[in-house]
């Protein structure tokens, strides 16, 4: 990874006209920064996450103890970064109350930070950790899973102060890429609300990491239509078919009601992140086309949206 310093100083010879605010010597005001902390447990891809923030432009320190996030930020402000990410997890020992803790206290600086906080299904993490053959950090002489419960508990705190989760049960590293961009690839500039509508079927389950869930069950399934049955709601004729139920456009009026109410106080209190799951039996055709359609209303509401659909080809 670059360290994303110059290490330049003043030019004793004479006043200078190009140094950064940060680094002339007689102002002890540094610029904020965008700061984003990934963590979350271990196995469910924080360094995955890292490496593609780190291709975004942000510079990353893995593993970083939580008391060292404020002199990075300070030493990063008074060079030329300006988007600085660190990974922080239990491999740092003494860690939750001491990261929220550092947050706070960037925070208190003037600072912007962030937290992702990335998890996983218990099943998930057992099948990942066994295919590396490798033991849970806080396993000691218990059982993997005796591991995961033990860093879910501690993680319990900062879980519920991040801005955003992901789950990467059901994501490969190119969705966690895409959902990670969403968010952040924005030419530097952070959106005040980034909205996800992700489609999902039913039967794999409720998506863990969704603020908001709707249910399109109600409406006429594809499925048992034969021409469209090989189709998604991707497709133009099987979109227009969901849409152009008699109750999906009442629904969707309706709903659409109900997040212009949300997305104000949801600014207010500081959410920067929304995601909003919509399901059907098989996450295949009815949650696909109304997912899309909410995406582009939201986007015509002024908020950053992208469709994504977790089950869509599972079949």
């Amino acid at each position: 990874m670059s360290d994303g310093l110059d290490g330049r100083g003043p030019n004793p010879a004479g006043p200078q006209t190009d140094v950064p605010p940060g680094l002339d010597p007689a102002s002890t005001e540094v610029q904020p920064l965008e700061v984003v902390v990934v963590t979350g447990l271990s196995g469910a891809g924080k360094l995955s996450a890292g490496r593609v923030l780190e291709d975004l432009g942000w510079f990353v320190v893995d593993n970083l103890p939580p008391a060292l996030l404020q002199p990075m930020v300070e030493l990063g402000a008074r060079g030329d970064i300006r988007r600085f990410a660190a990974v922080v997890d239990v491999r740092s020992r003494a860690f939750s109350s001491d990261l929220q803790e550092s947050i706070r206290v960037l925070s208190d600086a003037g600072n912007r930070p962030r937290v992702i906080y990335v998890h996983a299904r218990d099943e998930v993490l057992v099948r990942r950790y066994e295919s590396v053959r490798r033991e849970h950090p806080l396993q000691g002489n218990g059982t993997l899973i005796d591991g995961i419960s033990a860093e879910r508990a501690l993680l319990t705190g900062i879980a519920g102060d991040a801005d955003l989760w992901v789950d990467t049960s059901d994501l490969n590293v190119h969705q966690l890429r895409a959902t990670l961009e969403n968010a952040f690839a924005r030419e530097g500039r952070t959106q005040p609300l980034t909205a996800t509508v992700m489609s999902f079927g039913f039967k794999y389950g409720l998506p863990l990491d969704a603020d908001l869930v709707v249910d399109a069950r109600f409406l006429p399934n594809p499925h048992w239509i034969p021409e469209l049955r090989p189709k998604t709601g991707q497709d133009a004729d099987v979109s227009a078919y969901v849409l152009g139920q008699p109750d999906a456009g009442e629904f969707l009026d309706r709903y659409t009601d109900v997040l212009r109410l949300l997305i104000p106080g949801y600014r207010r209190e500081g959410k920067r992140y929304l995601t909003l799951a919509v399901g059907c039996t098989g996450g295949k055709h009815r949650s696909v086309a109304i997912a899309e359609e909410f995406a582009r209303r939201l986007t015509a509401e002024g908020l950053t949206a992208a469709a994504r659909h977790r089950d869509l080809g599972r079949e």
